[in-house]
């Protein structure tokens, strides 16, 4: 499947926004949902092994000994412009506390408090010890992408025809949410964020489902059928592309409101010509003055005063239908006789 007939995955919009942010923030963790979940993951005995040497070790050389300082001098002589940069990705708290700890347990010790020097060290060492922890378990996008395994669809999940449908419908919330009047407010910005989400997975769910029941078909080899058999799945063959149908007239009303969103652009654009004319409008006064007399000029300024209030007019209606537009895009759901949940897991009409 070349680029063209690629779509980018979509999320469900009912998920949790941050889970959302980690599953799109992390393409590489997700699944199809075709494919079976990922496992959890499982601990092998040579990690455990290895963990159990590494983080004891890790929280020592850093939590009580003064490893910060070792790491940052080692760092200085790579003749590295970033040393700072280096230093600070580990991020600022653990950064204080490597370089913080080794001179107070030192300070202490001189003072004469090694007890209180003893307890730091075995403070710092179990939070180092905590850290390390969080930082081997399973990642966060890893975790969710196992948790919402099915409610989120990538490429795999559609077959051809699927893919190219999806891929118009992607092109049309973007068209319509990337264009300069919806970032003006001139269509209605929350419908749309709400709105077209939803329609895109809505698109996306039933494309898959039609891409579960072709290949379904497929694995039953029908050439190898009979025409009595064949003649027994032709309801199912109807019932597919009604709602292939019908889920393409859901894309081109998208399309349609993604054009009436370009229509508006253009409207945006004239207005903001429109808005520098009174200025414009004086520097040409002036140039009228100068050459042809008041009176020509006078009536020249006031054709294009009336010129500027018929484009302004212009915009305005452009922009009412593609709010009537946007307004008639929040479609009923396809109706039941008109999808293909008709069926049975196993292919058999319902």
């Amino acid at each position: 499947m070349n680029d063209e007939c690629r779509p980018r995955p979509v999320v469900d919009p009912d998920i949790a926004e941050a889970d959302r942010a980690l599953l799109t923030g992390s393409p590489e963790r997700l699944v199809p949902a075709s494919a079976p979940a990922p496992p959890r993951p499982r601990l092998s005995p040579a990690t455990a092994a290895a963990r159990l040497v590494w983080i004891p070790a890790f929280a020592l050389f850093y939590g009580v000994l003064p490893g910060g300082w070792l790491r940052l001098f080692f760092i200085a002589s790579l003749d590295h412009d970033e040393l700072l940069g280096d230093a600070a990705r580990w991020g600022r708290l653990p950064v204080l506390a490597m370089m913080l700890t080794p001179a107070l347990q030192i300070a202490l010790i001189l003072l004469g408090w090694p007890e209180v020097a003893a307890a730091l060290a075995g403070v710092s060492f179990a939070g180092w010890v905590l850290g390390a922890l969080r930082h081997v378990r399973e990642p966060a996008a890893a975790r969710t992408a196992r948790d919402h395994h099915g409610r989120y669809l990538l490429a795999a999940d559609f077959d051809r025809p699927a893919a190219r449908l999806l891929v118009r419908a992607q092109r049309a919330v973007d068209a319509v949410l990337g264009s300069q009047a919806h970032g003006a407010g001139l269509l209605d910005a929350v419908n749309n964020r709400v709105v077209l989400p939803r329609q895109e997975w809505a698109i996306a769910e039933a494309l898959a489902e039609h891409t579960r029941l072709r290949r379904e078909r497929a694995a039953m080899r029908p050439e190898r059928l009979s025409e009595s058999v064949r003649a027994l799945l032709e309801p199912q063959d109807r019932a597919l592309a009604l709602s292939v149908r019908s889920v393409t007239q859901r894309i081109e009303a998208l399309e349609g409101y993604a054009r009436r969103a370009r229509e508006t652009d253009d409207a945006y654009h004239e207005s903001r010509v429109i808005q520098a004319l009174p200025e414009q409008n004086a520097r040409y006064r002036d140039l009228l003055a100068g050459t042809a007399g008041d009176a020509m000029a006078g009536a020249e300024i006031r054709g294009m005063a009336e010129d500027a209030h018929r484009a302004e007019t212009a915009l305005r209606d452009r922009v009412a239908v593609a709010l009537r537009a946007g307004q008639d895009l929040v479609l009923p759901p396809v109706p039941d006789d008109a999808t293909p949940h008709g069926t049975t897991p196993g292919g058999a009409a319902a």
